[in-house]
């Protein structure tokens, strides 16, 4: 009789960790959880404080320019690789803005690049650093905190700041709060920093936590040229046709455009830029064609 108890205890216990291990998974990467609904109108972020979209707008295929905003794009084959390179002029930081899926901060709340490009009304739009696939590393968007934690110390993260400029920190030498007190209205958390002080960051792109610095993958970029004058870099890869670039490679393509500071985003199946109502690279995760859904974007528009 007891050898029995013991028998069914055991296989009740197996169903009990089984069922455990199961929620776990389904909490971690598919049952949406919010936190906090996204809030736009803080700062210069203000509804009252942002222009009404001029009227005269001059767009094209490949450009778009109106009074506040000049937008170019280029697209060049690199390394084997199409690359996608939009050369941006603001003439306020008010239009570098940035979007959670569904308006929302938590985890497993995903949507693609363009619907919330669409959504927004953005000109030009690039996936963003997926923070909802992680429960660590600093989020502030639009001039709102929204996580101020981080996981290792040497962690890069990607401040632009309302003067227009941007700078790359490890979250060892300050916090979220410190930044937006200098002025930080977006905080981007992914890394690694690709190019600091016009400088390309070996050391940093070698040693970083994030992604593997000489696979070949469909990469995002972010850099800053000047305040004001920013880069936002796409590459295709994954396909025959693309084989995608190394963390050096972006590094260096980033630098031959001038930029200051550059920093890596989330790549992969991920990398996805939109352009003028129309996504304009080919997003793959080298098994499936097509927009993966991702928790946020960086864009520029109204």
């Amino acid at each position: 009789m007891l050898k029995r108890l013991r028998k069914y205890w055991h296989a009740g216990y197996v169903l009990l960790l089984f069922g455990f291990t199961i929620f776990v998974l389904l909490k971690t990467f598919v049952i949406p959880s919010v936190e906090k609904s996204e809030v736009e109108s803080i700062g210069i972020y203000a509804s009252e404080e942002t222009s009404a979209k001029t009227n005269q707008a001059i767009s094209t295929e490949n450009s778009y320019s109106d009074e506040n905003i000049s937008i170019e794009l280029n697209k060049e084959r690199i390394y084997d690789t199409t690359v996608y390179i939009a050369d941006i002029k603001l003439n306020n930081i008010k239009y570098f803005k940035t979007a959670l899926a569904e308006n929302s901060f938590g985890r497993n709340i995903n949507e693609k690049v363009s619907e919330m490009a669409k959504e927004k009304g953005a000109i030009l739009a690039i996936n963003g650093d997926f923070y909802g696939f992680r429960s660590e590393g600093y989020v502030t968007r639009n001039g709102l905190l929204y996580r101020d934690n981080y996981a290792f110390a040497d962690d890069e993260v990607f401040a632009v700041f309302e003067d227009g400029s941007c700078k790359i920190d490890t979250c060892g030498n300050v916090t979220a709060e410190s930044l937006m007190e200098n002025g930080a209205v977006q905080i981007l958390s992914f890394g690694p920093g690709l190019v600091e002080a016009g400088e390309i960051d070996q050391e940093g792109i070698i040693s970083n936590h994030r992604t593997s610095p000489e696979e070949k993958n469909p990469r995002t970029a972010i850099g800053m040229i000047e305040p004001l004058h920013y880069i936002f870099v796409v590459c295709d890869g994954r396909t025959v046709d693309d084989t995608g670039m190394t963390l050096s490679d972006l590094a260096i393509i980033m630098r031959d455009y001038g930029c200051k500071e550059a920093y890596n985003l989330d790549g992969g199946g991920s990398s996805a830029m939109y352009f003028n109502g129309q996504v304009v690279n080919k997003p793959t995760d080298g098994q499936k064609s097509g927009e993966r859904e991702v928790s946020d974007i960086v864009y520029i528009g109204y």
